[in-house]
């Protein structure tokens, strides 16, 4: 054995038992350890067969002193896998058509046998069809011809591939279909974002989620289409770099949008059923057409609180106005509160200082609701501004339906706000008073010059 090892000659010898990490072969009534990583090329689950069966070992490690040897069948089975391989890559080049055999699959590809050298065939050079794994066209054992893509000189590795065989359908598609035309066509696949559509044998396209209807949106693609279904489709786009063909299937059906735009303009009046109600907004089924409209809960009514689509249920039918339609985003947003005139117009033509005539509706802890113009537009006069007096600024003094006289404080008419003031109304009509009819420096008292006079003009409840 010590000369076998030192000249690295083989040695003939049988398994005998398994041990741990490995196996104990009989050479020459020696007994030596056979590693399980060196019995084969590749780890073997069983090795039934080979047990008493005399085998060739290489001697990879001789130890006198503990009397240990380790032998190694795989070096020798590497050195022959070396020798077959120099010789049949000597007799194949890239370009070659050859025959092998599937001697294992993977997820990600398969090993073909070419007499006896393996050869790596990739699952994107199986088919020019897309598929999910390799076991869906190749089988262990099944003889297949393949062609010879790329051998590597330096790792003498062979890649080789089967749908070179046969002209890439893609170029026959540049020639034989017509972007903006519809062909007949049958769905094979449905993902999450769309489906998969043959136009022939080889040749498949997806239809994006976005192009397989024109009015249902966010809902799974096997809602709409399903698998072997026939259909017809329009092709958008031929990428031959990137190999693909973008499908439309909406663009083969009556587009809605066309339908509604002949029959609804901007500024029309429409009615609907309320379809969904969420914190934010109704989506409305437009009658007489295939869409859907918005109402942003600003547009239901001229108070612009989200608590206004309390007010409304599904399945009830509403009228509104067509605020908008974008056909390039597919939007058509709707408004209520646009079916009546805006009641801040009242003051669009005012000033601060006016004085305006308003009737109260309702009280609370914070003032008193007034309506104000011919819309009723409701506003809220402050406690703190119902009197210049503290003892007159209680809500009880105004009953619903009395009119009171109110200044115009505050105007804001971009931001749509306003602020009414009795008590800057009453600072004004004392101011005007004084000055007309005396002053606090003329040694009267200012009660007893203006007592009379501003118990005459004082805003008092008219019925």
């Amino acid at each position: 054995m010590e000369k076998s090892y030192e000249n690295k000659e083989e040695v003939k010898g049988i398994i005998i038992s398994k041990c741990k990490g490995g196996f104990i072969v009989d050479v020459e009534s020696c007994l030596c350890f056979l590693p399980g990583s060196q019995v084969d090329l590749r780890p073997l689950k069983n090795i039934d067969h080979l047990m008493r069966v005399p085998q060739t070992f290489e001697c990879v490690k001789l130890d006198k002193k503990r009397g240990n040897i380790v032998l190694s069948r795989r070096a020798i089975m590497e050195r022959a896998r070396d020798h077959d391989r120099e010789k049949i890559l000597s007799k194949i080049k890239d370009g070659d058509t050859v025959n092998g055999t599937v001697k294992n699959l993977t997820d990600w590809g398969a090993f073909i046998d070419i007499n006896g050298v393996d050869a790596l065939l990739h699952i994107t050079d199986i088919s020019w069809v897309r598929i999910n794994k390799p076991s869906e066209l190749l089988s262990i054992g099944q003889s297949i011809k393949v062609k010879i893509i790329k051998i590597d000189a330096d790792t003498k590795k062979i890649s080789v591939g089967v749908k070179q065989l046969t002209e890439d359908p893609y170029k026959k598609a540049i020639n034989n279909y017509k972007e903006g035309k519809n062909y007949p066509a049958e769905v094979t696949k449905v993902q999450d974002y769309g489906c998969f559509a043959k136009l022939e044998e080889g040749l498949e396209g997806l239809i994006h989620q976005s192009e397989l209807s024109w009015t249902k949106r966010n809902i799974h693609p096997g809602k709409i289409l399903s698998p072997s279904q026939k259909i017809e489709v329009q092709i958008l786009e031929k990428d031959m770099e990137k190999r693909r063909l973008s499908l439309s299937y909406k663009n083969t059906l009556p587009n809605p949008w066309i339908k509604f735009t002949e029959t609804y303009k901007v500024g029309d009046s429409a009615e609907g059923l309320v379809k969904n109600v969420t914190d934010y907004a109704l989506f409305i089924s437009i009658k007489n057409s295939d869409l859907d409209g918005m109402i942003h809960y600003k547009d239901i009514s001229w108070t612009e609180k989200d608590s206004d689509l309390k007010n409304y249920k599904k399945n009830q039918l509403i009228k509104f106005k067509i605020l908008e339609i974008d056909k390039e985003k597919e939007k058509i947003r709707l408004g209520i509160k646009q079916l009546d005139k805006d009641p801040f117009e009242f003051f669009m033509n005012k000033n601060i200082s006016d004085v305006i005539t308003a009737k109260v509706d309702s009280s609370s802890k914070n003032g008193i609701f007034v309506h104000v113009g011919d819309k009723n537009m409701l506003v809220l006069i402050k406690k703190n501004q119902l009197a210049k007096e503290i003892e007159n600024q209680r809500t009880s003094r105004f009953a619903r339906g009395d009119k009171v006289d109110a200044m115009i404080a505050e105007l804001d008419k971009s931001k749509r706000k306003v602020v009414l003031s009795i008590k800057a109304l009453e600072a004004k009509q004392s101011k005007e008073a004084v000055k007309k009819y005396g002053s606090t420096d003329s040694g009267g008292v200012l009660g007893e010059i203006l007592g009379p006079l501003l118990k005459k003009n004082k805003p008092k409840t008219k019925k």
